[in-house]
């Protein structure tokens, strides 16, 4: 009877080739580079924020032009409750737009840390996923600003119709509720690029993605239920059929790129 096939020091499979240049680093040197990264990402957001705060008003009128928009043209202001909230709110602008910005900066910090352990192959396709995905989640903010908004609000004010009702929006509040809707559809449009890269590296397959497309489309109208604002059938479905969309090119990228079992081991990387 032969023996097993002796295993290398780290656990990696007799046979399986390590990661092409790999480095081998200790857990400190994990941790210092963790921290470059982390202080690489925080200089985009520090400069994003300045490039935002030159035009921080400007900016936040522009996200609330949606807003505004679905009320009478005698009641198109906005409160606020304390002298501290248009600063804060303002801050807040800033940092978010300095994240917004500087997304492509973070998301290659990120690939940076991570590519040390990654294989060839995968390296090839991460520059493509990062642009593909950047593209996708500032699309998917521009479809909930320019689609989606004109229309929510508009039906969110129609639920408050009555003449005795009048609307009193706070900056803070109202800012918040933009800044998640905008958040919201930028990461469902990212659907498909995290599958596809799921399906790359062999946590899920193409034909586990189908074989469960009924449970992801009641998943999908679900958790679109709860990102949209209002439920009406209008916002519901502008929310629910891209995530479904979404997920269908996710499982065809996912048989282009998915990973192919290699025999012997099916977990060999290739």
């Amino acid at each position: 009877m032969s023996e097993p096939s002796p295993r290398p020091a780290d656990g990696t499979p007799q046979g399986t080739p390590p990661p092409e240049g790999e480095v081998q680093l200790t857990f400190l040197d994990h941790l210092r580079d963790l921290r470059k990264r982390i202080t690489h990402a925080l200089y985009g957001v520090v400069l994003g924020m300045l490039a935002v705060g030159l035009f921080v008003e400007r900016i936040f009128h522009l996200l609330m032009d949606p807003v505004l928009a679905s009320l009478p043209k005698e009641q198109q202001t906005l409160q606020y409750t304390s002298y501290v909230e248009p600063l804060m709110v303002y801050l807040k602008v800033a940092l978010y737009g300095g994240v917004f910005l500087s997304a492509p900066w973070l998301l290659f910090q990120i690939w940076l840390f991570i590519a040390p352990g990654l294989y060839k192959r995968e390296k090839k396709v991460v520059v493509p996923f990062l642009a593909v995905g950047t593209t996708l989640f500032y699309g998917g903010a521009a479809f909930c600003y320019f689609l989606v908004m004109p229309a929510a609000f508009p039906a969110m004010a129609a639920i408050a119709s009555d003449a005795a009702l009048r609307p009193m929006l706070t900056m803070s509040e109202t800012l918040s509720l933009v800044l998640a809707m905008l958040l919201g559809f930028g990461i469902v449009f990212e659907l498909p690029v995290v599958l596809a890269f799921l399906s790359m590296i062999g946590l899920v397959s193409a034909e586990t993605l189908a074989k469960h497309r009924r449970i992801a489309v009641i998943v999908n109208v679900a958790v679109a239920a709860i990102i949209t604002p209002t439920g009406d059938p209008l916002n519901l479905a502008m929310m629910a059929v891209p995530m479904i969309v979404f997920y269908e090119l996710g499982v065809i990228a996912a048989r282009i790129l998915g990973k192919k079992p290699v025999a012997g081991d099916a977990l060999a990387k290739v």
